[in-house]
């Protein structure tokens, strides 16, 4: 009996043995790859970088080419496919090889929405067997996790640039507010202290002018389904609750009630706006003085305030972090495409994840993210100072003021916040659209009616108080979901 199990225990030792040595094999199966420099594996790479970021792109892809890829046999070509929306389709139209669609490339640069259609077609490589531990664990947790969409968990997004989103604040004419008003910048740190501030301001600047009701806008914001996201994650839920068997919207009363009380609410008095295509349009031309958009969009945000055609003042510009809601854990956005490797065959895998591994080490990925306003996704780029030093070189005009300002305070979020974004289902994007537009577009609608009424010679409170009430709010909730609802049909 002792010889018995003395034997089965060495055959579980020789098993486990044979067991983590398949696994380390496996997490390196590019090291049986042999490249050859005078029979170059090609990589095309699908994007949607336009202007200077497609400038950046091209200058490394080409600087790639003439050292590692030279060295190694690879030779790597980018095709700017338009916009976001223009790549996707191409993308989609190619994986689905729809006619006049040309073959899948070897990269396309996506979200986790599109990677994850393509990867029922079963066309998305795993990447988790080109990286060694040391390798992944020298990338930012969070977004790696983005990319492991599918119930295995496999890597199948590598992350390239990401961004997140900020407060930009007209301080020129904030501080001319808070003299008046003793407001404070403290303030901004909850969206519940953004309306009660917007309601100040709209009260302030109504009180300058003898004409009523004619109050000006404070606040506005891009991206309204990022504000259901993060509003109901920072509160405790998961708006889209994704698992194996599918998604289950999560229409958490109470926490929607809050998100309503603090931008429809808001917006039907006056005190928030949107009017331009962007907010930035807004803050240019006075409609607002603060806004949340995207780090890659903190460039755009104006130097001057143009009262006409003809006559303009210029402003100062504060950074903050992204308002939380009170009492609400710190969550903050987490944002852009990465690259998805087309399955093929190893040899072309593991070339692609050569140059997407040499594209991000951190001198790099600084030189490509940051100048448009993009963060870089190694844990060692998000530095300020190994940022500051990399950008030591290449001069003021490189990258913008309002940028500069912005820098710092995203990268404390990386290391303050929790960084979140939605898992990818059936139906997320037009799940997202639903909540892009729901809110919105009824707080627009009842504006315009509020603005109506008090032209005919109502007060604002009046006004207001046909559509601040529990039913129209059940209401609109009701709406919600049900067009969330047949977007997972």
């Amino acid at each position: 009996m002792k010889k018995t199990t003395r034997i089965l225990v060495l055959a579980l030792a020789l098993c486990m043995l044979l067991l983590t040595g398949c696994k380390k094999e496996a997490s390196s199966a590019g090291a049986s790859v042999q490249l050859d420099p005078k029979d170059p594996v090609s990589i095309e790479v699908w994007h949607y970088y336009n202007g200077p970021q497609k400038n950046a792109f091209d200058k490394l892809v080409a600087q790639f080419n003439e050292t590692v890829g030279m060295e190694q046999g690879i030779i790597v070509e980018g095709y700017s496919q338009g916009n976001v929306s223009e790549l996707i389709e191409k993308v989609l139209n190619a994986a689905n090889k729809r006619v006049g669609a040309g073959d899948i490339p070897d990269i396309f640069a996506a979200y986790a929405d599109t990677a994850y259609q393509v990867d029922k077609l079963g066309l998305v490589a795993e990447l988790d067997p080109y990286l060694s531990q040391e390798e992944l664990d020298s990338y930012v947790a969070g977004y790696l996790e983005e990319g492991r969409f599918d119930q295995g968990g496999t890597l199948k997004i590598f992350p390239v640039a990401k961004s997140s989103e900020l407060l930009m604040l007209n301080r020129t004419d904030w501080d001319k507010f808070a003299q008046a008003t003793g407001a404070k910048l403290e303030d901004l740190a909850t969206f519940e202290g953004v309306t009660k501030t917007a309601e100040a301001y709209y009260t302030w600047t109504d009180g300058l002018t003898e004409a009523p009701e004619d109050g000006k806008a404070f606040f506005g914001r891009d991206a309204m389904a990022n504000y259901f996201i993060l509003g109901c994650k920072q509160l405790g839920v998961d708006i889209f609750n994704v698992k194996q068997d599918g998604v289950s919207f999560e229409l958490d009363e109470q926490i929607l009630r809050r998100l309503w009380d603090n931008f429809y609410v808001p917006y039907i008095n006056g005190y928030f706006t949107a009017k331009g295509h962007f907010r930035s349009d807004d803050a240019k031309t006075g409609d607002l003085i603060a806004l949340v958009g995207s780090t890659s969009g903190a460039a755009y945000f104006p130097d001057k305030v143009s009262i006409s055609d003809t006559e303009s003042y210029p402003i100062e510009t504060t950074v903050l972090p992204a308002p939380i809601f009170a009492d609400g854990e710190k969550v903050a956005v987490q944002q852009g495409a990465g690259m998805v490797v087309s399955k093929s065959d190893t040899k072309t895998e593991y070339a692609a994840t050569v140059f997407l591994k040499w594209f991000t080490q951190p001198e790099r990925n600084i030189e490509f993210t940051v100048g448009s306003g993009y963060l870089p996704v190694t844990r060692a780029a998000n530095d300020m100072d190994v940022i500051s030093q990399a950008l030591a070189g290449q001069g003021e005009t490189n990258i913008s003021g309002n940028l500069r300002e912005a820098l710092p305070v995203a990268i404390e979020m990386v290391d303050s916040h929790q960084m979140y974004t939605s898992r990818a289902f059936d139906g997320g994007t037009a799940a997202r659209d639903v909540l892009e537009n729901s809110m919105l577009d009824l707080a627009k609608a009842d504006r315009e009616k509020v603005e109506q009424d008090i032209a005919a010679g109502m007060t604002r409170a009046q006004a207001v108080s046909a559509f601040d009430t529990d039913e129209h709010f059940q209401q609109w909730l009701a709406g919600l979901k049900t067009d969330l609802e047949a977007t997972a049909q």
